[in-house]
């Protein structure tokens, strides 16, 4: 099983690891802070580089298999047992943490109205995307919502990893805010809280305060049939 080194510091940018796997461009190390492609938040991108001979291979995608993760680079050439020095891409790694705990703000808002849940979500360097079971449903209602996260995003609230047991985490009333969803099948959850706000179970990576998102910025809605109504933000 790999390593997730992710969920242990979303903040560090480098590491070293030992390949324990290869198939072709596809590669597993013991230990990696690339995360995967995976609830709906994007995948990290960088570089492994062989230390016995400084050779750079690029990460362009990584992906979740079983218990680990495999990183594809941009060519072969990377064999078992070989050490290796990984860097993040951290300007996209920090712009995905600061989306994905900008949308945990917004679902705690959009929640309040009678239990407003997620039917889908995306979140891309470039932008972040939600969908909701929304009924009432306007430029005005949802620009409201975006001002209230706003709003609270400026007391700077703590947020807060960590883990708990299935059976504790389940008696939190709304840790599951994806409609139709079923708890992980997990022994142990990962739970990302922001203080007095929101609980939810989650194994993305986030920024530690709310401050850091900065500001969401409202850039448009569709409608996309029942139970979709979509939101498309970003942080500046």
């Amino acid at each position: 099983m790999t390593q997730k080194l992710f969920l242990e510091d979303s903040y560090l940018k480098e590491f070293e690891a030992e390949v324990v796997s290869v198939n072709d461009k596809y590669v597993v190390l013991d230990k990696t802070l690339f995360y995967p492609k995976s609830g709906g938040q994007s995948n990290d991108t960088g570089t492994l580089t062989r230390l016995s001979d400084n050779k750079e291979f690029q990460v362009v995608f990584a992906a979740k298999i079983n218990d680990d993760i495999s990183q594809e680079v941009n060519e072969s050439g990377l064999q078992v047992n070989d050490k290796v020095h990984g860097k993040i891409n951290w300007e996209r790694r920090y712009k995905l943490m600061k989306l994905h705990t900008a949308a945990h703000v917004l679902d705690a808002v959009f929640h309040e109205d009678n239990g407003v849940l997620i039917t889908g979500n995306e979140l891309t360097q470039e932008k972040g995307r939600i969908d909701f079971n929304l009924k009432d449903f306007s430029r005005e209602k949802v620009q409201a919502f975006i001002d209230k996260a706003n709003e609270i995003i400026n007391k700077d609230l703590e947020v807060k990893n960590y883990s708990l047991n299935k059976e504790e985490a389940m008696k939190i009333p709304g840790i599951i805010k994806l409609a139709k969803a079923a708890p992980p099948d997990l022994p142990i959850l990962r739970i990302t809280e922001i203080s007095g706000l929101d609980t939810q179970a989650d194994a993305g990576t986030h920024v530690k305060s709310l401050r850091e998102i900065g500001k969401i910025v409202f850039l448009g809605i569709e409608n996309k049939g029942k139970d979709r109504k979509r939101v498309y933000f970003d942080v500046q």
